[in-house]
């Protein structure tokens, strides 16, 4: 079975937006911890409010032990007014995947 990757689309609640961003940045490398070979939060350049959280898996059972676990339950819960209900991820079967290596830095106060 191909590699999965999750898709969970959140959207934050009045004038909670930039909250959230912070939050998700928070949650969203724990992943790793899980299993995940990555993650990404993308924030929609249309709808501030809108992000989608990804992170891919060898499998499912990961992801569940993630999604599942005290942590980001504890998590959800403490920002649970930052953002709409219900959230509802998507799985996605991984057949094929590519990227360049890059390294993000920060600029420096110099550039």
């Amino acid at each position: 079975m191909p590699r999965g990757s999750v898709h969970i689309p959140w959207y934050a609640t009045g004038f909670r937006a930039d909250a959230l961003e912070e939050a998700l940045a928070e949650i969203a490398p724990v992943a790793l911890r899980f299993g995940a070979s990555d993650y990404a939060v993308q924030r929609s350049r249309d709808d501030r409010y809108r992000f989608i959280q990804f992170a891919t898996f060898d499998d499912k059972e990961s992801w569940e032990r993630y999604w599942l676990s005290q942590l980001f339950v504890d998590w959800r819960a403490r920002h649970s007014s930052w953002y709409q209900v219900p959230v509802l991820y998507e799985w996605y079967d991984v057949p094929i995947q590519g990227a360049l290596a890059q390294e993000f830095a920060e600029p420096s106060a110099a550039e």
